[in-house]
């Protein structure tokens, strides 16, 4: 029998940050049977843990939202890597994941008695286009913004480190706060630009300790709104450092990122990005996580 756990993360206490469905031993599950476990959890992501198939990896993982599989996820990643270290009284350490796309990451367990960190390696972000002033106007129109509301001090961009994220950076908290969208529009501007998610920050956080304050939408892939995105913090790292957005000493970031208030789910990401010998932003994230719940599937 599949094991399963219902696990936080990006936060340390219960029903803040972002929940995720993980599955651990789930080997002899169909692609369907993942499918509607995710769908029956309803979660934005799902993580299923399944053994290596070669030898430059130590362990796979696949990540359905409820309507279908995606290639990577920052903060299912954390969970299950939680989830196991939990469940097999794991000590710190290193290893690599594999996803289902092929993907491999380097994943590092920071453990202090029942405290857990977990750390990924996401990679070199990859810069796609930047949205022209008709995408822009398109976006905020699906996004309930205005063009006043945007912050000036960089472009609308598709942004990847595995799953990309369009970037929009608005003026201040309340903007980011005030957004209503369409997801009917979102979904078909996904289509438009071929990505999923919308990815929207301010650095006019109102707290000396975050450098970004989010919010994440994707409802192409059945995400109406994420609670806290990994895999939209990464990216924003890149975009921060590759624009020069803020001060980066010897080409080094490191921030925290708050998302998920306007949902009641805050959780904090922290981001580190150095940069590659070819000068390319390299992008890690790190998150805690803590236990809803754990059973047992009867499938």
């Amino acid at each position: 029998m599949s094991i399963l756990y219902q696990v936080d993360a990006f936060t340390s206490a219960p029903f803040g940050g972002n929940p995720a469905g993980v599955v651990l031993t789930a080997d002899r599950l169909t692609d369907a049977q993942m499918l509607a476990v995710a769908r029956e959890l309803n979660n934005s992501e799902t993580a299923f843990v399944l053994r290596a198939d070669g030898p430059d990896h130590d362990v796979r993982v696949r990540f359905f939202t409820p309507t279908t599989e995606v290639p990577t996820c920052g903060h299912a990643t954390v969970a299950a890597h939680f989830a196991r270290t939990v469940e097999y009284g794991l000590p710190s350490g290193s290893l690599v994941q594999k996803t289902g796309s092929g993907l491999r990451q380097r994943i590092r367990v920071d453990r202090d008695g029942d405290r857990v960190r977990i750390h990924m390696h996401q990679g070199t972000a990859a810069f796609g286009p930047e949205l022209d002033g008709p995408q822009v106007g398109r976006l905020l129109r699906a996004l309930g913004a205005a063009p006043g509301d945007l912050a000036g001090d960089g472009p609308a961009q598709i942004v990847s480190t595995g799953h990309a994220k369009v970037l929009v950076g608005l003026r201040d908290r309340t903007a980011v706060d005030a957004l209503r969208p369409d997801p009917a529009a979102l979904t078909a501007l996904s289509r438009a630009l071929d990505t999923n998610g919308f990815f929207v920050f301010t650095r006019a956080t109102g707290d000396a300790r975050l450098l970004t304050w989010s919010r994440m939408f994707a409802p192409a892939i059945g995400i109406q709104e994420d609670p806290v995105t990994g895999n939209g913090h990464g990216p924003l790292g890149a975009y921060l450092l590759r624009h020069r957005v803020v001060p980066a000493p010897d080409g080094r970031l490191s921030f925290t990122g708050r998302q998920g208030a306007a949902m009641g789910r805050p959780g904090d990401v922290r981001v580190d990005v150095g940069t590659t010998a070819a000068g390319e932003p390299d992008v890690s994230i790190s998150g805690t996580a803590t236990t809803v719940f754990r059973t047992e599937l009867p499938i």
